[in-house]
C-alpha cells in the first residue's frame, strides 16, 4: 500500500470541490457530537452546539432555544420553511441586530429570530413560497445526525471544519466569486451576476493542469459568470453523468467543481427546498469518486457557499484580508468574514474523527482557502491578496497508509416524505442562468445577435429556456470557429 510522502499534498492528483447552497455550520452540523459533548471520537474538540444557545424572539417575546429537527416529520427537509434573509443587511441584522454593523463590528449573533420575523413578513407580502405553519422560531431549528445521515457519517468518518467561513458577510454571487477567484470585485449582493476577475482555471491553463465544471443537469452556471470561463473551450464542462463517467473511467482532471441543479425541486439544499435531494447528490458523489481507480489520490471538499439566513452561534471574526484595492459596496471593506458554514474534507489518507482548524490566532479557514490548497498542490501563484493569505489544508491529510474502510457502508439515504412548497417555482439562480444567458450572441434568422430575455414563468420555463439558449450559443460558437 502507498504510504503518504513528506508533503501531504503530493498523494493528492485531484481536487474535487462539491459546493452546495445557503445553510450555516450549527443548522447542518451543530449537534454532530452531542451525543459525546462535543468531543470527536478522535479526543477532539468540536465547536458544537450545547442545546442551550437561543436568541431573543421577535418584538420582544420570549427567547427561543436551539432544538433538533425530528426526522420523519412531513416538514424536516425543508426546514427553515422559507428562504431566509442572506443579504448584507440581512446577515448584518443577524449578526449585529442592526442592517449597519457597530465600530468595532462585534457579533452577537443574536438577531436570527427577529430578521426572520422581519423576512417572512414581506415575503407574505410578495407571496413567496412559505410551508405552510413557518414561524420565526423555526431558525433555531438544527439538523442532526438522525435527519442528516449522509453528511454527518462523512464528517464523523474523515474531517470536519468547525471554524471555515464564508469568505464575505453577505449571499451567494460574491461568495462563490471567492473560491473562484479569490474576490467579488467590490460586490457585496447578487445584482452583479458576472464577474471579469482572472479565475483559478484561467491559472490552471497556464500551468497545463487539467480542471473541469460540472453543472448538474445543465451546463454550469460558473461558466457564464466569469469572462473567462465563458470563452473556455466547451470540453471543460459538462453535467454529473459526465463526472461520474469521468471518475468511472480514469479521466478525472487534477482540479473539479460541481455544481447542484440550481430549480427549486433540485438538490442544491437552498432553503425551502428538499435537503434529503442534496443528501443524495453527497452519497453519489462521494461512491463516484470512492469506487474509482484513482480514490487514493483524491481529496473531496463539501462545502456551502454561504450561511443563507441560518443560525450559527459563533460570531465571524476580523481580521480577513481584503483581496485587491476595489472599494466595496454598501461601504465593506472585505476586513471579515461571513458565518461558519459547513465543511467536510474527506481523502483516505484523513483519519476518522477529525476536526480541523488552524491554531488559534491563525487566519481562519474561507473558501479561499481551496484556492491556496490547488495553489500549494500544483504552484500556481495566488490571484489575490486573499488567497496569499488564506491557510491551505494539506495538514488534514496526516495517516501513513491509505484507509480502505467506508464510513458510509450501511448508511441509507434519507427521503422527505414532504410536499415541496416551492415545487415548480423558478429559483434565484435560475433567474440569473437565464438573463445571463440572454445575454450571449447568438445571430438569428436576419444575422443579429440583440435577444430580449422572454416572458418565463415556472421553473420548467427556466430549465427549458437555459436549455435551449445554451445549446443555441454552443453551436454558434462551433460555428464561427
Amino acid at each position: 500500500m502507498p504510504t503518504a510522502p513528506t508533503d501531504p499534498l503530493a498523494a493528492i492528483n485531484h481536487i474535487v470541490v462539491l459546493m452546495l447552497e445557503n445553510r450555516s455550520f450549527d443548522h447542518m452540523l451543530g449537534f454532530l457530537y452531542a451525543d459525546s459533548g462535543n468531543i470527536s471520537a478522535a479526543g477532539q474538540p468540536f465547536e458544537g452546539l450545547t442545546g442551550t444557545e437561543s436568541n431573543p424572539g421577535a418584538l420582544g417575546t420570549a427567547p427561543v432555544t436551539v432544538f433538533k429537527i425530528q426526522a420523519g416529520a412531513a416538514n424536516t427537509y425543508f426546514l427553515p420553511g422559507s428562504d431566509p434573509g442572506e443579504g448584507y443587511t440581512a446577515t448584518n441584522a443577524q449578526l449585529f441586530g442592526s442592517n449597519t454593523a457597530p465600530t468595532p463590528p462585534v457579533a452577537t449573533n443574536q438577531g436570527f429570530v427577529s430578521d426572520y420575523s422581519y423576512t417572512l413578513g414581506w415575503e407574505t407580502t410578495e407571496k413567496w413560497s412559505i410551508l405552510a405553519g413557518t414561524v420565526a422560531s423555526d431558525i433555531m431549528g438544527m439538523h442532526t445526525p438522525d435527519t442528516l445521515p449522509v453528511l454527518s457519517a462523512l464528517a464523523r468518518g474523515f474531517a470536519a471544519c468547525d471554524y471555515w467561513y464564508g469568505s464575505v458577510p453577505t449571499e451567494t454571487l460574491p461568495n462563490r466569486a471567492f473560491v473562484h477567484a479569490a474576490t467579488s470585485q467590490g460586490h457585496m449582493d447578487d445584482t452583479t451576476k458576472s464577474f471579469t476577475a482572472p479565475t483559478i482555471y484561467a491559472a490552471l491553463t497556464a500551468q497545463n493542469i487539467s480542471w473541469m465544471i460540472y453543472g448538474y443537469d445543465a451546463d454550469p452556471l460558473t461558466r457564464v459568470t466569469f469572462s473567462d470561463l465563458t470563452n473556455a473551450a466547451d470540453a471543460n464542462f459538462g453535467q454529473f453523468a459526465d463526472f461520474q463517467a469521468a471518475a468511472a473511467n480514469g479521466t478525472l482532471a487534477s482540479y473539479t467543481f460541481l455544481e447542484p441543479s440550481w430549480g427549486s425541486s433540485g438538490n442544491s439544499q437552498h432553503p425551502n427546498y428538499d435537503v434529503a435531494l442534496g443528501e443524495q447528490l453527497i452519497h453519489d458523489v462521494y461512491y463516484a469518486l470512492r469506487n474509482s481507480a484513482a480514490w487514493n489520490e483524491v481529496l473531496l471538499i463539501v462545502t456551502y457557499d454561504e450561511h443563507g439566513g441560518c443560525y450559527d452561534h459563533v460570531p465571524p471574526p476580523a481580521g480577513a484580508v481584503p483581496p485587491d484595492a476595489t472599494a466595496g459596496e454598501y461601504g465593506f471593506d472585505f476586513k471579515r468574514f461571513g458565518p461558519r458554514v459547513p465543511t467536510v474534507l474527506i481523502s483516505p489518507w484523513i483519519p476518522a474523527g477529525t476536526v480541523f482548524r488552524v491554531p488559534e490566532g491563525s487566519m481562519p479557514f474561507d473558501h479561499t482557502s481551496i484556492l491556496k490548497t490547488i495553489e500549494q498542490r500544483w504552484n500556481v501563484p495566488a490571484l489575490t491578496a486573499r488567497d496569499a493569505a488564506a491557510p491551505d489544508i494539506g495538514a488534514v491529510l496526516t495517516l501513513a497508509a491509505a484507509r480502505t474502510d467506508d464510513p458510509l457502508a450501511g448508511i441509507v439515504v434519507p427521503t422527505s416524505s414532504g410536499a415541496n412548497p416551492a415545487a415548480n417555482q423558478p429559483s434565484h439562480l435560475q433567474q440569473v442562468y437565464a438573463e445571463l444567458l440572454s445575454r450571449l450572441p447568438v445571430p438569428d434568422a436576419r444575422g443579429g445577435t440583440h435577444h430580449e430575455l422572454p416572458t418565463l414563468h415556472s421553473g420548467d420555463d427556466y430549465a427549458s429556456y437555459i436549455e435551449q439558449r445554451l445549446a443555441a450559443w454552443k453551436a454558434a460558437r462551433n460555428t464561427m470557429r
